[in-house]
């Protein structure tokens, strides 16, 4: 359920040599940027420059094959990327659409009449009056006719109209492959998330039911020393109120793991018994916290499938306004039939009966009631508001990428503090064990240790959770599934095409 293509546009040297041609028979706009997009910084805060940075299949970063096994399987059976993958063929059939006007249209004709009129009707009644005295024509007049030939039409695009409007499906039909490769990182991205929400959920789950059996071994231990007058009751209802309140998180833990692994499973296009069956029963996902390369905003910033989309689409409304400017101009159109005419099927095949019919037709608009100055008005507002758009989200994936890079570097410094945290609280625990078993703690200092060892992963947990879905959020914000422009055997890239409407017009061909 994957889209694959590079797309190139025309020849330098072609573009040059018909650039004055182009220019004199063409009223679209000269191609334009925000000047947001013109002013864009050099390098993004908090990256890390790297020349080598691939990230074809990006979520093998995280180095999980049961990971890796679930996008495969998103990748092949997802209904969002179906659906959009049927918008794609949409768009590109509508811009073979919008090119096939381009072409002289040709169509056979094969036609066979038999006309049997009277005498005294019509073209007998005329002829008829001609005739000298004396001789009479049949009270009925037949005629039988068979054709064969070739009808044609075609419109001299000499200002572009058709050209453009091309030119604009064109765009529209990458835009629409852009906004796939958009969905496909949405997503994955949801999918990622979801897998490491179930990974964190099952050890939440499972430390909650350890949990509880060392609060129930601890609240034992109270209980005896109640009953022996050694403890007071307020220590044992304060260990019950502490095993309770973990009792009761367990059912809410148990549904959120479950719905999760759920909304994963739709992902999959399947149901929770084949995600099961999917998933190895323990998941825990080792993330690191090593920089993600970013490159240059120049560069970097039209990996993102909303960035190439927005590109797109100005070029798009851009040539609309030159399809519309040019209705104000003369229209000149060709049609005729070409073949071969007949009275018998015989004589049908004789070259000798051949016969043309061509017309020409010149027409110019006078008055339309304003329709065309209000048309190339509304396209001009569209090429507007696509910039505005197109502004817009250049800015906002500036933003996006530097604030996931910086929320990457601190969940990193965080996930290393609690990871500190973790290796102590685990020494102080394993500490505690020999002490009881040398006889020089209580065995409920031991489970108190255990029981304080055990909010610490899960705090830490949570903490590789967290990490995951910062460095999830840096894959999302770079366009995820980026490949070098020029390669292509990787089955990713898409560049924009912005310049003339031959550009355009080739994708709409493939």
């Amino acid at each position: 359920m994957a889209i694959s293509r590079t797309f190139r546009g025309p020849p330098a040297a072609t573009t040059a040599a018909l650039a004055p041609l182009l220019l004199a028979c063409s009223f679209t706009p000269a191609p334009s940027v925000p000047e947001a997009v013109v002013e864009m910084p050099s390098s993004f805060a908090g990256s890390a420059l790297a020349d080598d940075y691939d990230a074809r299949r990006w979520w093998e970063g995280f180095g999980d094959s049961a990971l890796n096994a679930v996008v495969d399987s998103v990748l092949a059976s997802n209904f969002d990327l179906g659906m959009a993958v049927a918008r794609v063929q949409q768009a590109r059939a509508q811009a073979g659409i919008a090119r096939a006007r381009l072409m002289p249209a040709l169509q056979v004709t094969g036609t066979a009449a038999d006309q049997d009129t009277p005498s005294n009707t019509g073209f007998g009644q005329q002829i008829g009056e001609f005739l000298p005295d004396g001789l009479e024509i049949p009270e009925r007049l037949g005629v039988t006719t068979y054709l064969l030939g070739v009808d044609f039409a075609y419109e001299i695009d000499f200002w572009g109209r058709a050209r453009n409007a091309a030119a604009a499906a064109g765009a529209q039909y990458l835009a629409t492959e852009s906004d796939y490769h958009a969905a496909r990182i949405g997503v994955l991205a949801t999918a990622i998330a979801t897998y490491f929400e179930i990974a964190d959920l099952r050890r939440q789950v499972s430390l909650a039911e350890e949990l509880v059996e060392v609060l129930g071994e601890r609240e034992a231990m109270a209980e005896e020393r109640y009953e022996s007058g050694l403890a007071s009751s307020l220590e044992l209802r304060a260990l019950r109120v502490d095993v309770r309140s973990v009792q009761a998180g367990l059912p809410q833990l148990r549904t959120m793991l479950v719905q999760a692994e759920g909304r994963l499973a739709v992902l999959l296009g399947g149901y929770r018994d084949d995600l099961l069956a999917l998933l190895p029963a323990a998941t825990h996902p080792t993330v690191t916290a090593d920089p993600v390369a970013a490159g240059l905003p120049a560069t970097l910033l039209y990996q993102r499938p909303d960035v190439r989309a927005a590109g797109q689409r100005l070029d798009a409304a851009r040539f609309a306004i030159g399809a519309r400017r040019a209705e104000r101009l003369p229209n000149l159109s060709l049609s005729g039939t070409i073949g071969l005419q007949s009275s018998d099927t015989d004589g049908l095949l004789d070259v000798d009966q051949w016969f043309r019919n061509l017309v020409g037709n010149l027409t110019a608009p006078i008055f339309q009631g304003g329709r065309i100055r209000k048309s190339i008005a509304l396209a001009e507002a569209r090429f507007r508001e696509a910039a505005a758009a197109f502004g817009r989200t250049v800015v906002t994936a500036v933003h996006e990428v530097e604030g996931a890079l910086a929320a990457l570097t601190e969940e990193g410094r965080r996930h290393s503090l609690l990871g500190s945290r973790r290796e102590e609280a685990l020494a102080s625990a394993e500490l505690l064990r020999q002490r009881y078993l040398g006889g020089i703690a209580s065995y409920g200092d031991y489970l108190d240790s255990r029981r304080a060892l055990l909010g610490v992963e899960a705090a830490f947990a949570a903490s590789t959770r967290d990490l995951a879905l910062a460095r999830l959020a840096v894959h999302r914000a770079l366009g995820g599934d980026w490949v070098p422009a020029g390669d292509p055997d990787s089955g990713e890239g898409v560049r924009m095409v912005a310049g003339s409407p031959e550009a355009a017009e080739g994708e709409a061909r493939r």
